[in-house]
């Protein structure tokens, strides 16, 4: 997979003869709980987000996991050039998020990479996720035909009972004098609030009751009640 290259990139053969570093009971502590987010990702976002985690202490056997393998690649396999990069220096952005990437079969990716640095500031493993944008990409085009509207035909229409939208407002600025939300009034405010509606004629407008349960987020029963009330 292609991956954004440091200024030098190494050689191939740079890659696979450099040596293992030591590894420390920090790196292993770190490196362990690093797997166990890699599998959480994983699981939340399969089978459409590949989960790797690499060991840059041992660049040339660099993956230690694989989740949701989308690009072919084994437990084993060396770094990437990004991952050399950081090696080769600390001050290498730690977050790459959002790139463009491609799959060895021409599937186009989104990526993103984590470096995972330990106490002494330097990068020790690596974190990166590829999501597949095939499937995302035919979803967004079917979606875009299912809600694409005709504007030639010089019509419009509205669904919504006429003074719904007025009822909404004063529900609105009801529950902005008191510093909340409509959905968030208690039942005595509810009250005062279907009271002022009523005074007003809102009620009056043709399925009042129910544009308000709706906004208020609540049963017409306790609407109706309420009134009562």
């Amino acid at each position: 997979m292609t991956r954004p290259t440091p200024s030098t990139p190494p050689t191939p053969r740079q890659r696979t003869t450099r040596r293992a570093r030591p590894r420390s009971p920090e790196h292993t502590v770190l490196l362990s709980q690093i797997e166990q987010v890699a599998q959480g990702l994983a699981a939340t976002f399969a089978p459409f987000c590949e989960v790797v985690v690499h060991d840059l202490l041992d660049p040339g056997q660099s993956i230690l996991a694989i989740h949701n393998n989308l690009s072919g690649r084994a437990v084993g396999e060396p770094t990437t050039e990004l991952g050399l990069a950081r090696i080769a220096d600390p001050d290498y952005p730690q977050v790459i998020a959002n790139y463009a990437n491609q799959f060895a079969d021409g599937r186009q990716a989104k990526s993103t990479s984590v470096g995972i640095k330990d106490s002494s500031g330097e990068y020790i493993a690596a974190l990166c996720l590829n999501v597949d944008l095939t499937l995302f990409r035919s979803l967004q085009s079917v979606v875009g035909q299912f809600t694409a509207i005709d504007g030639d035909t010089g019509l419009t229409e509205s669904l919504d009972p006429a003074g719904a939208d007025a009822i909404r407002l004063r529900i609105d600025q009801f529950a902005a004098r008191l510093s909340t939300a409509p959905r968030a009034l208690k039942a005595t405010e509810r009250r005062a609030l279907l009271r002022e509606l009523r005074e007003s004629g809102s009620l009056e407008v043709r399925r009042a009751m129910e544009v308000v349960a709706q906004h208020l987020g609540v049963s017409r029963a306790t609407v109706y009640g309420d009134v009562a009330k």
